[in-house]
């Protein structure tokens, strides 16, 4: 199997390119492989291609803030010989020209994870095979009502750390644990702040959070990463194990932190069978044949979440 990992700057692109004298059958680019979740997606998209028995080439953008050098990154894979190509975007648009461009030239797409804009995508004379991702309005119901029932009849003060503002994904999860907080009368949302995905950033906001609000009894994160940010807020301020702290995508450091203690529970995806089922839909929009019609709905699949504890 051919596996081309793309960690480093928009520089080095050209010599990834020039280096891959044949080019895999299939392509999947990620947001990042600097995140654990990334990197199971990867491994299950590697072990269905085996069984499949394909071959295909993973990249993966520096950061999941670098949206012109995933732009680049996907332009650059367009003028290659792929039969199809799957795709995480980094923001609800940064990927719909070169998608557009991609349909275009009869390339079969698969969507992962975070949901391309498709009505921008349509006015492009764009479209996708499939999309493939977890209910995150879900995942986040789930995260807030396991928060809730621990809470109980006397409720409390609760907070929410937000992914970064305009992802597609945090902001449904989000949206799902403050429709769940608000409809509960014994529940106070009391803050709904940003922390980017990132660990030391969701550190320094529930630090803030913490001393506005001493009373707090719940945070509820888009993400596992900056949950233990803010598990080390919670302990700094040493209140570890009365200040709930529930995370999502279970990855392997928060399970070990569940079972420590020092974390409360995470909503866990399963990325990598997210990855292996957005592989399969792509091989099969490839074996059918047919480009799906512009503005025709794609065909979605949901990947169930499981709620985590110790």
């Amino acid at each position: 199997m051919n596996t081309l990992l793309k960690t480093t700057g928009a520089a080095l692109l050209g010599l990834c390119f020039s280096a891959m004298a044949h080019a895999a059958d299939y392509a999947v680019i990620l947001k990042t492989l600097s995140n654990p979740y990334w990197v199971e997606m990867k491994g299950g998209i590697e072990k269905e291609a085996k069984d499949l028995g394909v071959t295909v080439d993973i990249f993966a953008s520096a950061s999941e803030g670098d949206f012109q050098a995933q732009m680049q990154l996907f332009e650059d894979l367009v003028n290659k010989n792929y039969k199809g190509i799957a795709f995480a975007p980094l923001s609800a648009s940064n990927l719909v020209i070169p998608v557009s461009k991609a349909y275009q030239k009869g390339i079969r797409l698969v969507n992962l994870d975070e949901k391309i804009n498709l009505n921008n995508l349509a006015k492009a004379h764009g479209n996708v095979s499939a999309f493939i991702t977890t209910d995150n309005q879900a995942v986040g119901e789930k995260g807030a009502k396991f928060i809730i029932s621990r809470l109980g009849t006397q409720g409390g003060d609760v907070a929410i750390i937000e992914g970064k503002a305009g992802n597609v994904s945090g902001d449904a999860r989000r949206t799902g644990a403050m429709i769940a907080f608000k409809a509960d009368p014994a529940i106070k949302l009391v803050a709904s702040q940003p922390a980017d995905w990132d660990r030391i950033k969701a550190l320094d906001v529930a630090t803030n959070v913490l001393q506005r609000h001493p009373n707090l009894k719940a945070f509820y994160c888009a993400n596992d990463t900056m949950a233990m940010g803010v598990a080390q807020a919670v302990a700094n301020a040493g209140k570890t194990g009365k200040v709930i702290v529930v995370g999502t995508d279970g990855i392997p450091e928060a399970r070990k932190m569940i079972s420590e203690g020092t974390l409360t529970a995470t909503v866990a995806q399963n990325p990598a069978d997210i990855g292996a089922s957005g592989l399969k839909l792509l091989v099969d929009a490839v074996k059918s044949g047919k480009q799906i019609p512009l503005g025709q709905a794609p065909k979605v699949e949901m990947v169930d979440s499981v709620l985590v504890t110790k």
